[in-house]
């Protein structure tokens, strides 16, 4: 089958390279890719919100299956335009996507199913949000509602700084995302992800991971879209994941469902562990990035079958194989990221530090200039490697990461640090 994968990042790279092996891809392509993505797939250069483009692309070249890898396009629609079409799309429609697409519908919906999660406000008038912020106290945590490329979350240790927040975003910090703004309370704990595939009713879980948001090391700076991952999650017991299935995911996918939206795609809940138990921050309705990186090459079983199987509502017929090794993926990010950074400076010695170390370097901000990489995003490469154990796998990926010449670039040196300490 002709499939066509959509996005340009670390996550669309590592789903193209997983899906690459499927005996049942007859052609594989991946709209609009990047430099490390054209080793695996056909890039055609169609902007991923260019719904009529990639529409008459798919009629022209007869493409069976698509997989949508970013939020943005989930939450416009893409997959319902598709469908409508009659080619057969991997992940949620609009209604469904809204689980993501706002952190208020969100946390709406956690209230009624009776989900675990913390407790909060919602706002439209930034007089309403500094009163609620005065009347809890800090620590609080401020969150854009709509989508804002995992920046759109600030913790504030006090209520000058929280009444802050909620200013910047009321005057656009994160643009028509902050026109609504959510304060939750703040939940000590680790966090940690847990994914699922899920096909409207069933939920066949994936390995867990967690990510480190934060730029700098000992998780300190600002949010990003996530500087690094490791999977498998040591702190997800089977207990734990039993109830983030049971006490999360489940009632959400069956509220959805009754409310006439039901979920298929990847459900990734990110909690925070306190207590013993498992509350929900947030809802992704896509493969976290970079959690793919450190997930999927873990997984043995035809990651292409277990796709359709979530679209054709045939999950229950899935089991899926895992290679036993860790994993740890170490992001290599422009310098200036999150905030201001420059484009266009020269990337090598990627190949030689996959050939020495036997780690495989995923691209996300990249594109060829003649026969050089270049730099063309804020997480640019996500430097993975497999080991028997989270230290084994952090070691590999970092003498991988420290044989690419990038001097325009910079990582986290600690990766992996709270399941390799002590």
């Amino acid at each position: 089958m002709k499939t066509l994968v959509i996005g340009s990042g670390g996550r669309e790279h590592v789903l193209c390279w997983s899906l690459a092996s499927s005996p049942d891809i007859e052609r594989l392509y991946c709209a609009p890719g990047n430099a490390g993505i054209a080793a695996a797939a056909e890039c055609v250069a169609f902007d991923v919100m260019d719904f009529d483009g990639i529409l008459a692309f798919c009629a022209e070249n007869s493409i069976g299956f698509a997989v949508i890898g970013p939020e943005a396009p989930l939450v416009g629609g893409l997959a319902d335009r598709l469908e409508a079409a009659g080619i057969a799309a991997f992940g949620p429609s609009a209604g469904a996507a809204r689980l993501e697409g706002s952190k208020g519908f969100m946390k709406d919906l956690c209230a009624r199913a009776g989900v675990p999660t913390a407790g909060y406000g919602r706002f439209t008038s930034l007089d309403a949000a500094e009163r609620f912020i005065q009347s809890r106290g800090a620590p609080l945590v401020i969150k854009a509602d709509g989508l804002a490329a995992g920046k759109g979350v600030i913790i504030a240790e006090t209520v000058e700084q929280a009444a802050a927040a909620a200013r910047a975003m009321f005057a656009g910090q994160f643009g028509a995302a902050g026109s609504e703004v959510v304060v939750e309370e703040f939940l000590p704990g680790e966090e940690a992800s847990y994914l699922a595939l899920v096909d409207g009713e069933n939920i066949l879980p994936l390995e867990t991971a967690q990510d480190h948001k934060a730029v700098g090391e000992g998780d300190s700076g600002p949010n990003t879209g996530g500087m690094g991952a490791y999977s498998p999650a040591p702190v997800m017991t089977p207990e734990l994941c039993e109830m983030a299935r049971g006490d999360i995911v489940a009632p959400l996918v069956r509220a959805m469902a009754a409310d006439g939206a039901p979920f298929k795609g990847v459900f990734y809940a990110g909690l925070m562990i306190s207590d013993g138990a498992p509350k929900l921050l947030e809802v992704n309705v896509r493969f976290g990035d970079p959690e793919c990186q450190a997930i999927l090459p873990r997984l043995k079983s035809d990651l292409f079958t277990a796709l359709r199987a979530a679209r054709d509502g045939r999950l229950s017929e899935i089991e899926l194989e895992w290679h036993d090794q860790a994993a740890l993926c170490v992001v290599m990010a422009s310098k200036g990221y999150p905030g201001a950074y420059e484009k266009g400076s020269v990337i090598r010695g990627i190949e030689a530090a996959e050939r020495e170390t036997g780690a495989t370097v995923f691209h996300a901000g990249t594109s060829l200039a003649g026969a050089e990489v270049t730099a063309t995003g804020g997480r640019v490469l996500g430097v993975t490697a497999l080991g028997d154990d989270i230290a084994s796998a952090q070691a590999k990926a970092y003498q991988a990461v420290a044989r690419i010449d990038w001097p325009g670039g910079f990582y986290r040196r600690d990766i992996g640090w709270r399941a390799v300490k002590g």
